[in-house]
């Protein structure tokens, strides 16, 4: 839980260059990571039945506070990987069965869900350094390779090789640059 959260400040830190305090005190992003992160190890790793309970109601507290606060919900199920970047808060909605890599980014006004039907129905898997443009929406039992790009208000349920740029309703590659120009992070 720590070194996630570690992580996630740290890609804060070298986005904004400003000190890891002011970080976590200024941006909703981490405030939600921070619940997120909190409520997946009382999920996960706390298998004592009394304190589980206490702390789940801890986590459903705190969840509400940030979904209100902030815009942004994070089901305490879904994995995430160390250093998600939230660059606005704001109708920010990721499932319990996602998954997403290291080193991603997500924009405003992003929905990541359940989507499909029968064998087809699930939740993405998302890999490393994907870029997630404002408005998007990524559903279904799909694979979002890693360094993959998608545009702004573009509807992925089909999965996405490496380095795809995807944008458009449905989504479509229109290259292969992928996210590196739009991923920072710590080397």
């Amino acid at each position: 839980m720590f070194k996630k959260f570690r992580g996630d400040i740290d890609r804060y830190v070298v986005l904004r260059q400003k000190f890891w305090l002011i970080m976590i005190l200024t941006e909703q992003g981490l405030w939600a990571l921070a619940e997120h992160r909190f409520s997946n190890w009382v999920h996960y790793s706390i298998q004592i039945p009394l304190l589980r309970h206490f702390l789940k109601l801890v986590s459903i507290i705190w969840h509400k506070a940030i979904e209100i606060c902030t815009g942004i919900s994070i089901c305490c199920e879904a994995k995430i990987g160390k250093g998600l970047y939230i660059g606005h808060f704001g109708g920010i909605f990721i499932n319990g069965g996602v998954v997403i890599g290291e080193n991603c980014n997500i924009s405003q006004g992003v929905t990541i869900g359940l989507g499909g039907r029968d064998s087809r129905r699930g939740c993405p898997k998302i890999g490393d350094r994907v870029f997630i443009g404002p408005g998007a929406k990524v559903f279904g039992s799909i694979i979002i390779e890693n360094d993959a790009a998608i545009g702004a208000n573009a509807v992925v349920t089909k999965s996405l090789p490496n380095k795809a740029v995807a944008v458009g309703i449905p989504a479509q590659v229109i290259s292969y640059k992928g996210s590196k120009e739009y991923i920072v992070y710590r080397i």
